[in-house]
């Protein structure tokens, strides 16, 4: 399994871009608009001087464009976004947000820890989804920038006070996106609580590499480097077991196109699979996906045991950006995560977060074409 992805990462050849003189690092800062309240919203461009480039929203810590070249180093933005603040306002499904308190499912709205049970607000069929109705994706997180010869930063940070959504605690939580000189997005998760709580945080980008204007993603080939995953119940809540992929149609452990078996799973991907990673790995492949029509790739690494592939099975062209109507499978997603429902789950990982304990999490992405 490892090395039929690594094969398949040596046989990458980097684009022309990546050659020649030192790059550049940029930081531009503009104002997006405003929130209802009067709060104003900014738009971060980070910039390496040789095509790409990231934008991230402080509504939501969104990022709202990743900017890479094709084989012929046409650029396109690969990751799908809305036009104006007011259409995210509006409501959309999480495109590029930081999902949290808790990102994925918490069943029926509900967890216990130390003895006390505590209720979240249900806001996906009877479950908790994604931090509930007004989670981290609906905040305007406060940004401060760094800048060095390797790489542009920028530092967004969310406070979420002791009862928000329902969670116990006060939780400080900040990500800080790093586009860096060698084409990776890195993005570093920490956070900090007062009192025992649960965390679980993620980034909800949608991928296509061929660009909004690529049509569906069903054609990409992927690879995941997990050989189990987690079944689902009826409301996509894990059933606890961890099941082998082998001889099945969620096994990706191979390149495959993602339309390839989707058929054959109800509803399309949206599983979470249980990474392989060797006794005190941290960082590892979590998957690699590749456009063969542009040749745009992009390779996941993290430290997280986790990633819930999803394959913009609820996406029905009501959202578009650029005169294109986002249509069912115009989009993936590889959330890097802690499993769903982790709170009633014993058996898997713990997701408790204790005062004098922080959390980190590391997620990077890598781009490319060939």
């Amino acid at each position: 399994m490892r090395r039929a992805i690594l094969v398949l990462s040596m046989m990458v050849v980097v684009g022309h871009w990546a050659q020649g003189s030192q790059p550049k690092m940029s930081i531009d800062v503009k104002p997006m608009g405003k929130m209802p309240d009067g709060t104003q919203v900014d738009v971060y461009t980070l910039t390496n001087g040789h095509g790409l480039a990231a934008k991230i929203m402080t509504y939501g810590a969104t990022l709202i464009a990743l900017q890479t070249p094709d084989r012929q180093g046409e650029l396109a933005n690969i990751t799908l976004h809305l036009d104006s603040l007011d259409e995210y306002l509006a409501g959309h499904p999480f495109f590029g947000s930081v999902a949290g308190r808790y990102a994925n499912r918490i069943a029926g709205g509900r967890f216990t820890l130390d003895g006390k049970e505590y209720r979240l607000p249900t806001n996906n069929g009877p479950n908790h989804l994604h931090g509930g109705p007004k989670g981290f994706d609906k905040a305007v997180w406060k940004a401060r920038t760094e800048q060095d010869e390797g790489s542009a930063s920028v530092e967004l940070t969310h406070v979420s006070p002791d009862g928000d959504a329902g969670y116990p605690g006060k939780l400080t939580a900040t990500v800080v996106y790093s586009l860096t000189r060698d084409d990776r997005l890195v993005m570093d998760y920490t956070a900090t609580t007062d009192q025992p709580t649960v965390v679980n945080l993620t980034n909800h980008a949608y991928w296509n590499l061929g660009g909004i204007h690529g049509g569906n993603i069903l054609d990409h080939m992927l690879v995941v480097n997990a050989d189990r995953y987690l079944p689902v119940d009826d409301t996509l809540i894990p059933t606890g077991e961890l099941k082998p992929v082998q001889g099945t149609p969620m096994d990706f452990t191979m390149p495959q196109r993602i339309g390839g078996r989707i058929g054959q799973v109800k509803g399309g991907y949206d599983h979470c699979y249980v990474l392989n990673k060797a006794p005190g790995e941290e960082l590892s492949l979590a998957a690699r996906a590749e456009d063969p029509q542009s040749g745009r790739w992009m390779e996941v690494s993290t430290t997280q045991p986790g990633v819930q592939l999803y394959t913009g099975n609820f996406l029905n062209g009501t959202k578009k950006a650029g005169g294109v109507a986002y249509a069912r499978h115009y989009g993936f997603c590889l959330e890097t995560q802690h499993f769903p429902d982790s709170p009633n789950r014993p058996e898997f990982l713990s997701t408790v977060l204790r005062p004098g304990q922080p959390y980190r999490q590391t997620t990077i992405h890598k781009f490319g074409a060939k």
